[in-house]
């Protein structure tokens, strides 16, 4: 089952957006908006880029060091095609890359 977003009217009378997870865990909470309209052209944005979003690493160095439990996997991960995958766990998409290029895009153009 997928998460869900629930719309709703905060203490200011804004309009926000919550992602929520299954067991409804709430993930994010958005801006405020002035209106409905505004809340959704917000979950059109998230639906549009949260699949393909990159991650960005903006902790300090001294930070780098987390729990043991944390910092160490419990087993090497195995990429695709049997290799074992990189360092940090992390496993890149196998995918085509003439037919990524190919396929279009959506510019934001209507």
């Amino acid at each position: 089952m997928a998460g869900k977003f629930e719309v709703f009217v905060d203490a200011e009378s804004h309009v926000r957006f919550r992602l929520t997870a299954p067991d409804g865990t709430v993930l994010a909470v958005s801006a405020p908006f002035a209106d409905k309209r505004g809340a959704a052209a917000g979950i059109a944005a998230v639906r549009e880029c949260a699949g393909m979003g990159l991650v960005t690493d903006l902790c300090p160095a001294d930070r780098a060091n987390v729990t043991p439990e944390l910092a160490q996997p419990a087993a090497v991960p195995l990429a695709h095609d049997g290799q074992p995958a990189a360092a940090n766990g992390f496993r890149a998409r196998a995918r085509n890359p003439r037919l990524a290029a190919a396929r279009p895009r959506w510019t934001g153009a209507a």
